[in-house]
């Protein structure tokens, strides 16, 4: 974080500060934190109220690790200067918004920020290898992309940061607009509206709305990058005054993809914009992956980097993220796809029509499947439907996982076509038992799940690393 003294950041959260003599005129820029674990000297610590746990319980751990601050609801007994505010967690969004403000004023700092009900983690990641090699950027570790992991990430920012990427995860209405509010984008990108978590917003038209919150308030100077694939996300171009930018599959797209193709080795298309035909090769795997990467390579574009110079960055990609589509090759020669950090509806599917695809006809194609969680009242039809798909795409063999997955395989069962080849288990230990006596050389896996399901760990057993 920048160097602030602790007078303006009581000033600026409009908090008490109490403590030590003169810590007032005392400047803190070391890294801000919500979990005391994290902490290092020179740390700024929000003890922060929470449903498992209280933040205030751990100040003197923060303390002993060496935090030169703290912000909290009330008073504590440890010897760290301490501002109090009435709500730590409305208290870590203005911080965030102040520190941002003041590195814009420097007149270099750009903000992108990237929503969707899928793909925002490898966009995120996509946006950030292309950023970084033009020049100081910032962006979250994994999928903080929550009120409290957003903020976290924006605070990253110091004198020196030319771009920040901001990742805005939604589980209500309202979720985005106050995420955007705090670092007002200059590009922001919407990728999917999709059925993620719709068992807490209720219907698909209420997450739409939630998405569009992305592109809402932004400015006729900024820019709505939009998926021209994806209807709800298309027509969010009629409520934003920005520069309207569509990328997709879609002859309308104005960064548009042809020529898609998937193997084992990764995925590769053309892309077509400003007159130009460029080929990409990700060594990320599934034309899932194309969107992103096209939505990643529209938003640099727009803040006035060559496409040429964005390919470039994402074809040094190994991987979109720990857990997420990625490849790894087994001792033994079985190629495991593992993909168990998260799922939806739609992103079983597209990794789903993933294995179908890399596999072909000379290999054999397993998939290993959990709960989709947060489904609400859908989790029945979209388990269903998701049992049905894999046994049209010709999966030879479908391991699921958990009682509250037992419906894909219960559909995958009354597919005509199929008898015997998918198999329910409740742990993931007797998982690995039933594909540990199948599998063989050259044979191809998917773990998909959602992490509730924890079947991460599975993925990486049956490819042979340790965790």
């Amino acid at each position: 974080m920048i160097g602030l003294p602790i007078a303006d950041i009581a000033a600026a959260i409009g908090g008490r500060l109490i403590g030590l003599p003169d810590a007032a005129a005392n400047v803190v820029d070391g890294d801000v934190q919500t979990d005391s674990r994290k902490v290092g000297p020179g740390s700024i610590f929000f003890a922060l109220p929470g449903q498992m746990s209280d933040g205030h319980l751990f100040a003197q751990s923060a303390a002993d690790a060496g935090a030169a601050l703290m912000v909290v609801e009330r008073e504590l007994p440890v010897a760290v200067p301490q501002i109090v505010v009435s709500d730590g967690l409305s208290a870590l969004s203005t911080l965030a918004r102040e520190v941002v403000a003041r590195v814009r004023a420097r007149g270099d700092l750009k903000v992108v920020a990237v929503t969707g009900s899928n793909g925002k983690t490898t966009t995120k990641n996509m946006l950030q290898a292309i950023l970084a090699d033009q020049g100081p950027t910032v962006a979250p570790l994994g999928s903080l992309n929550n009120d409290v992991g957003a903020p976290l990430s924006m605070l990253g920012v110091d004198l020196d940061t030319r771009f920040l990427v901001v990742e805005m995860g939604a589980d209500a209405i309202g979720d985005v607009a106050r995420l955007c509010s705090i670092a007002t984008p200059d590009v922001g990108i919407v990728l999917t509206v999709g059925l993620a978590h719709i068992g807490k917003f209720g219907s698909q038209d209420a997450i739409e709305l939630a998405k569009s919150e992305m592109v809402t308030g932004l400015s006729a100077t900024s820019f709505a990058v939009l998926n021209a694939d994806d209807g709800r996300v298309r027509r969010m171009a009629a409520v934003t005054k920005a520069q309207v930018i569509l990328f997709g599959l879609d002859d309308a797209a104005e960064v548009r993809a042809i020529d898609v193709d998937t193997t084992v080795e990764g995925t590769s298309f053309t892309v077509l914009v400003d007159g130009q035909s460029l080929q990409v090769r990700l060594h990320i795997l599934g034309e899932h992956h194309v969107t992103n990467a096209l939505a990643a390579i529209t938003a640099t574009r727009a803040l006035g980097i060559p496409v040429g110079k964005a390919i470039a960055s994402l074809e040094r990609l190994t991987r979109a993220e720990r857990w997420r589509m990625e490849l790894i090759e087994s001792p033994d020669g079985v190629i495991v796809i593992n993909d168990a950090y998260n799922a939806s509806p739609d992103s079983m599917a597209a990794a789903l029509k993933t294995l179908a695809q890399v596999t072909g006809s000379d290999r054999r194609s397993f998939a290993v499947l959990g709960e989709m969680a947060e489904l609400g009242e859908f989790a029945n039809d979209e388990h269903d439907r998701i049992g049905r798909l894999a046994v049209r795409l010709n999966v030879n063999q479908l391991v699921v996982v958990g009682h509250n997955a037992r419906h894909i395989h219960n559909a995958a069962g009354l597919e005509g076509s199929w008898d015997g080849e998918s198999i329910l288990v409740n742990t993931s230990d007797e998982a690995y038992d039933v594909l540990c006596d199948r599998l063989r050389r050259g044979d191809v896996v998917l773990v998909k799940s959602s992490n509730s399901a924890g079947l991460r760990m599975l993925g990486d057993r049956l490819a042979g690393i340790a965790t």
